[in-house]
């Protein structure tokens, strides 16, 4: 799957490859424990209410998302909202991929449009009662979705600024380094200060800028060399999720981006 290595890049296509790493789409919409095709989906995402199964987002107009319009890629991005409008489960984070720009949207429907279709089928859920009702979605939508752009801070340099887009947008970090309201919903208070139930049930880090309960004491430098090759500054090596995360996301970025990504974490508050 060819990656463009220059989000500048005047193809649509090709900011969409860019994108479409940033954003870490072929991790959760690929069953690749089971050998699946890319983008086919059926990989089971455990989370405290059930299994959720990721769906087929090729370009296959029965079976994918072959038939959505531009209007309905962004509204899914950033509304949560299907074609026929029934709601989105939040286990796909658009909560976080509201922030998208149109642009940025668009251009990653352009690449995924221009990936091979697939024919797979979508798995159920398994997800128990009240749960697995799509009908109470737009009440959790109501309590923690902001949908929309959040414009540029006029007052931080841009590096920050692209940071906080990849940080907060893009890569969705807080939905697995935040914790959760028992509804599910990210607790803005505890912001990026680590979730003791993340993927799989694996606890996942504060990233704040705290000095020992975080990566306060981390240099910029760390960061990057982690973000690029997974390895920490004890001299350990990420994996689990964020080793994933590492494989097909992060170590694709620019270093320009990587270096902002460590820019913005090393701003954020410190949190215990």
């Amino acid at each position: 799957m060819p990656v463009a290595a220059d989000p500048r890049s005047g193809d649509p296509v090709g900011r969409g490859a860019y994108l479409f790493r940033a954003a870490g789409c072929l991790g959760c919409h690929t069953d690749e424990k089971n050998g699946g095709t890319p983008l086919a989906g059926g990989r089971g995402l455990a989370t405290p209410f059930g299994t959720f199964y990721s769906p087929n987002i090729t370009p296959h107009p029965e079976r994918g998302i072959g038939r959505w319009t531009d209007a309905d890629f962004i509204r899914a991005f950033r509304k949560g909202k299907r074609p026929d409008g029934a709601s989105l489960f939040p286990v796909f984070p658009y909560a976080s991929y509201t922030r998208m720009t149109d642009r940025d949207l668009l251009d990653l429907k352009a690449y995924l449009f221009a990936q091979p279709p697939s024919e797979a089928v979508n798995k159920a859920h398994d997800v128990w009662p009240p749960f697995s009702w799509r009908f109470l979605v737009p009440v959790w939508q109501a309590m923690y979705l902001t949908p929309g752009p959040v414009p540029d801070d006029p007052g931080k340099p841009p590096e920050w600024n692209r940071g906080r887009y990849l940080v907060d947008a893009l890569g969705h970090c807080a939905e697995c380094h935040s914790p959760r309201t028992l509804l599910g919903g990210l607790d803005a208070d505890r912001y990026l200060a680590g979730n003791p139930e993340g993927p799989d049930g694996d606890e996942v880090p504060n990233i704040t800028a705290h000095k020992t309960e975080g990566i306060g004491d981390w240099t910029p430098g760390d960061i990057t060399l982690l973000l690029e090759l997974g390895l920490t500054p004890d001299g350990d090596v990420a994996g689990g999720a964020m080793g994933e995360v590492i494989r097909n996301s992060t170590s694709k970025l620019t270093a320009e981006d990587r270096s902002a990504i460590a820019a913005y974490l090393l701003s954020v508050p410190p949190k215990e």
